[in-house]
């Protein structure tokens, strides 16, 4: 009866959120309305802030051993003409975030309400993650240079202030996207993770009426690098969802003088941090050799991404339990691997995580027309549902099956890869 009573309130704070959309590391009204909000629900509450909109809450004996997490976002995507995009800033929630944040409001009611969280031999946190979503990179830049974050993305900053230390796994939801015919969860939903390249071709510019001949044309050896990808992609192989999409950055481009120098950027997505290694080596090769081809030089820089995401099939094992005794959601997918790429991959390198996907919207994830279509089944029978994935979990852990690496090691899979990524200008 909890999650049935307390439905119009969990709608009401979702859309407010979602008519109020706020980048990343800039959600200052959206803390405001959960924090209000968990106040209200439990006025003892106490609260761990942390990056500049982070804030995480506990519920359980400090003297449990086991300690589980629940994330939830806060952040908009960048997308400006988006039908409910901010006029201002141009965020818009059309990656399902909002209801993340009223899942977790949802979930905290029920437990606070119920009690029956005492009863769990873990503690659970409730953790409200800022900045997500990779973009605003400018912005976040400055507050690089004041020394306010360390990184771009809000999960590995929280995991570098140290607020996953005491965590022994983390349990995240996302919106499925498109529509669906029947109510739908799915587990196991691998992502991709990404680099950043960016490749600066360099020429000698030389009038184009009078002396194009002495000329070495940098936009000429981003073409000759856009063919060489084009014509390298039957050789990425099909299961670790390569994906790859070059863009001019900058150039000095105009119609009478030849170009003698243009930046190419690109991201690199894969399933594995292996073959994104290995692809970005070959998009190196592909740079070198086509500035080469044309007398030219180019420079290759690499910005870190997020890692890769391998759900834990232990822990996903608990929401099939879950699954098979609930008579309100339909279907689950699974194993269903997607090039999207989420900050959960890096989270998963220390402790054991799974992200539930659900359904209840139309239209495309990040796209115009995204919006929610079945609100009482996001705030209240998907809520409902992962009450009864944390009672599965209850006594049922093993905790030789999970996993924990420190921040440290994180940092230094991170250092290897950007090392042998050519970070540095070549």
């Amino acid at each position: 009866m909890i999650f049935k009573s307390q439905y119009e309130e969990i709608k009401k704070i979702a859309e407010d959120i979602y008519y109020h959309p706020e980048l990343g590391y800039k959600e200052e009204r959206t803390k405001e309305k959960i924090v209000a909000s968990l106040k209200s629900m439990n006025p003892n509450i106490e609260m761990e802030e942390f990056s500049t909109t982070g804030f995480k809450t506990t519920l359980g004996d400090q003297d449990k051993k086991l300690h589980v997490a629940f994330i939830a976002e806060l952040d908009a995507v960048y997308a400006p003409s988006h039908m409910y995009a901010d006029k201002n800033t141009g965020a818009a929630h059309n990656c399902g975030h909002y209801t993340q944040v009223a899942i977790a409001l949802a979930l905290y009611n029920y437990l606070v309400k119920s009690n029956v969280y005492k009863d769990f031999d873990y503690k659970i946190s409730f953790v409200f993650i800022p900045a997500e979503e990779y973009l605003d990179l400018a912005y976040r830049d400055e507050l690089i240079k004041q020394n306010r974050i360390t990184h771009y993305g809000g999960k590995p900053e929280a995991m570098s202030l140290g607020v996953f230390d005491d965590i022994d796994l983390s349990i995240c939801v996302h919106a499925i996207g498109g529509e669906f015919a029947k109510r739908t969860i799915n587990t196991n939903c691998d992502l991709a993770g990404f680099l950043y390249k960016k490749y600066k071709f360099i020429g000698k510019a030389t009038h184009a009426g009078f002396d194009p001949f002495s000329s070495k044309n940098a936009y000429n050896m981003s073409t000759l690098f856009n063919v060489a990808v084009g014509l390298s992609r039957q050789q990425f192989n099909d299961t670790e969802k390569v994906r790859i999409n070059p863009i001019v950055m900058e150039s000095d481009m105009s119609t009478n003088v030849i170009p003698n120098a243009i930046t190419v950027g690109t991201d690199l997505r894969t399933l594995s941090v292996d073959y994104m290694k290995d692809v970005a080596v070959k998009l190196d090769d592909a740079a070198r050799g086509s500035a080469l081809a044309l007398q030219g030089d180019v420079e290759i820089s690499t910005q870190m991404g997020y890692l890769p995401f391998k759900q834990d099939r232990y822990l996903s094992d608990f929401v099939w339990k879950a699954f098979e005794e609930n008579n309100e959601i339909e279907v689950l997918y699974n194993d269903d691997p997607i090039s999207a790429a989420g900050d959960i991959g890096d989270l998963s390198y220390m402790i054991p995580c799974i992200q539930i996907g659900y359904s209840g919207f139309k239209g495309t994830i990040h796209g115009d027309d995204f919006i929610d279509i079945d609100p009482p089944f996001i705030y209240e029978i998907f809520p409902r549902f992962l009450a009864q994935v944390f009672e599965k979990m209850n006594g049922n852990i093993d905790s030789s099956r999970l996993y924990k690496r420190s921040y440290e090691e994180y940092k230094n899979l991170i250092d290897e890869i950007m090392d042998k990524k050519g970070n540095e200008n070549e």
